[in-house]
This record gives structure tokens, C-alpha cells and sequence, in this order.
């Protein structure tokens, strides 16, 4: 019999706010990080989700000495530490880093690769910073990295390799990205508007957010959310654009749910990915359709939070058991009229709610696509 894996803590530093209670009452009263930057000297300001530098400094100087950090790195420390600080760190604990980018930031105009700009030496010096003895795992798997990182330490404590496991996420605003997408004219012209008619892409979010994850309850946890099951599928699609049939989510959600052994009908709500581009939130719709869970209250946070890539998933992923916790389901921001083929039931208002069974899915370039399924205990 498989051991019963729980998260029993977590934290998270964004726009909205340097810890969850922060971002959960600026949810509550409808707050959104997204706002226009100039971030590329040559371009006109965007909308982003960007961490004012200012505040984090001055967050980052009350909890730390040492300033031999970058931004990004910074933003880890400061999402990780309050988990380290209540739960030790021993020889059988697992270090999970998702990214997608790390300090991609390094590369700018350098000659030569910095050794900082690997993603490997990245989650070395932040294990080592906190004092962890097991070699760092980076999960960096474009859009679905912070879902699959949940998977992965799941899978891998069930498997005795592990007791228990610390997963952080974190992804900055860089030019690097900016350019990207821009080059998929993928971002849009104001504010997203995930699964509505009008929607024309996505706001670029940045993030760091952690969890603990354990196969050991005691007495002192203020909640735990037991992970119930997991499954990550690559379509192989296109570079970027998801599949028309929404094949590999179906087959995501599918795979979770049965390892989970609940049906559609058990799914309190949905938290989605929802990233406002009209391919992605088409490619959502078919696929919850297909396996008979357009009915379940959905929403997508990335007109809260910009899209966060490395980090959306994990972030996503702690707002959705705090919204259980607190038995209200937050609305989909900005959605107004559907815009996909085929009906959702979108949130539009904060709403009171029983949540036990969440469903949390992800999708990214290449194909990818990931699902867990997390029971409120």
C-alpha cells in the first residue's frame, strides 16, 4: 500500500504581498499585481505583475545579512525561510527547485556563460544556504514545472528515497522572456481576460512561492492536504501552440483522477491555468468537457498574478487549499462573456463554499501538460 503523502505548510512572495495572508486578503478584495512597466528600454510600458525591488530590498535586509544574492534568489530565500524555520531539514529530506529561466537575467550582456546562470549551481546555492544534505532536484519542464514539482516529490517519497521534501518555485521578469513571448505575439494589450471573448494574451507574472511536503503528520500541523494523485502528459503538439483536442490535459486529468480513485462528480473546483490566449483557454474548455467537468467551479488567477511560468503552478497551487481552508472560491478577474467553443463554469464573485477535492491543472510549450489532485483532511 502506497504511503499518503501530505502538504502541510507553505508560503509565497509576490506582487501582492511577502506571505499568504497578504496575497489571500488582497484576493479577497479583488487586487491585482498586473500594471504597466517599461521593462525593455526600446518598448513602450506593458502590463506585468512585477515585485517592486524597493520593498523586496527591504524585506529581504529584516530577515537576512548576507546580500550575496540576485533578485530572483533573494525572492527564494524569502519564500522558503518561514517553512525551514518550523520543520528541520535531515539526511532524508529532498530540495525540489522548479524554473524555468533561473537567473537568466546573468546573461545579459556577458561574453562568457556565469557559472550563476545554470540552474543547477542556482538550487545548490540555495540548498546550501539552508543546510540541506541531499543533492538539489530542478524540475524545469516550461509551464507545468511547479505542478510536475509536487508530482515528483510525491512520487519520490512514496518510492522510500526521501521522508519528506521542501519544493520552491520562482521565475522573474526579464527581457530574455519578454522577448519570447513577444515573438509568439503573445502577450496582450491590457490586463488578461482568461476564458473571455475579448481575451488577447497574457500578462508575464513573476513569483516565488514553497511548500512542504511529508508522509509524517503530527500533532502541531494547522492543516494538511493530502495528494492524492498525479499525472503529467506530453502531447508533442507544437513548440507552443496546445493541442486542438486538448488530448494531453484530458489525458492528465484522467490519469490523476484515477489514481485518485474519485470521479468528476467528487471535484469541488478546478484551479486552472487560464492564461488569456485564445488557443490555451480553447484547448482548457474542450479538455474538461471531454471528461465531464465543465459543471465544477473554475478559475484562473493569472489576471491576479500574471503568468508566473516556473512559479504559476506551485503559487496557483497554495491559493487554491487557502481558498479551501477559508471555504470561498475566488473569481476568474476580468471574465465577463465566455470565449470558448465549448461552456465552463467560470467563477464571476467570492463565493462561500465546501471545497474538499481540488483539482490543479497546467500547461505549457511543447506540448506539456500536468494535473494533481489535492483532499482537503
Amino acid at each position: 500500500m502506497k504511503k499518503e503523502i501530505y502538504i502541510t505548510d507553505y508560503n509565497c512572495v509576490t506582487p501582492l504581498g511577502f506571505d499568504v495572508p497578504f496575497n489571500w486578503n488582497a484576493l479577497l478584495e479583488g487586487k491585482s499585481g498586473v500594471a504597466l512597466h517599461k521593462i525593455i528600454e526600446n518598448q513602450e510600458p506593458f502590463y506585468a505583475s512585477m515585485i517592486d525591488s524597493g520593498e523586496l530590498e527591504n524585506e529581504f535586509q529584516k530577515h537576512f545579512e548576507n546580500q550575496n544574492f540576485t533578485r530572483l534568489e533573494k525572492m527564494f530565500l524569502l519564500s522558503l525561510k518561514p517553512l525551514i524555520e518550523k520543520h528541520p531539514v535531515s539526511e532524508e529530506t529532498a530540495f525540489i527547485l522548479s524554473t524555468t529561466k533561473g537567473n537568466i537575467s546573468l546573461l545579459k550582456n556577458q561574453e562568457t556563460l556565469p557559472e550563476g546562470a545554470f540552474l543547477s549551481n542556482l538550487a545548490q546555492k540555495i540548498a546550501d544556504f539552508f543546510g540541506f544534505r541531499t543533492k538539489p532536484i530542478v524540475v524545469s519542464n516550461a509551464c507545468v514545472s511547479g505542478v510536475m514539482a509536487i508530482a515528483v516529490a510525491k512520487n519520490m517519497i512514496q518510492a522510500g528515497k526521501y521522508k519528506d521534501a521542501f519544493v520552491i518555485a520562482g521565475d522573474e521578469i526579464s527581457e530574455f522572456v519578454i522577448s519570447g513571448f513577444n515573438s509568439f505575439q503573445a502577450i496582450g494589450t491590457e490586463i488578461c481576460k482568461p476564458y473571455d471573448k475579448n481575451r488577447d494574451g497574457i500578462n508575464i507574472g513573476e513569483a516565488t512561492a514553497a511548500v512542504y511536503i511529508t508522509s509524517e503528520l503530527n500533532q502541531n500541523e494547522k492543516f494538511s492536504f493530502k495528494i492524492l494523485g498525479d499525472s503529467a502528459i506530453n502531447d508533442a503538439n507544437h513548440i507552443s501552440g496546445p493541442s486542438r483536442t486538448g488530448e494531453g490535459l484530458f489525458s492528465s486529468i484522467k490519469n490523476a483522477m484515477t489514481e485518485a480513485k474519485i470521479s468528476s462528480e467528487k471535484i469541488d473546483f478546478i484551479s486552472a491555468h487560464g492564461t488569456a490566449t485564445i488557443y490555451n483557454d480553447e484547448m482548457e474548455a474542450i479538455a474538461f468537457n471531454r471528461i465531464e467537468l465543465q459543471n465544477v467551479p473554475l478559475n484562473s488567477l493569472k489576471a491576479y498574478y500574471g503568468h508566473c511560468l516556473g512559479a504559476s503552478g506551485l503559487l496557483e497551487s497554495i491559493i487554491s487549499m487557502e481558498s479551501a481552508l477559508n471555504n470561498i472560491l475566488i473569481p476568474s478577474k476580468n471574465f465577463e462573456e465566455t470565449g470558448t467553443s465549448q461552456s465552463l463554469n467560470i467563477i464571476k464573485e467570492n463565493l462561500p463554499a465546501e471545497i474538499k477535492y481540488i483539482l490543479k491543472t497546467a500547461s505549457g510549450f511543447g506540448g506539456c501538460n500536468a494535473a494533481i489532485v489535492l483532499e482537503k483532511c
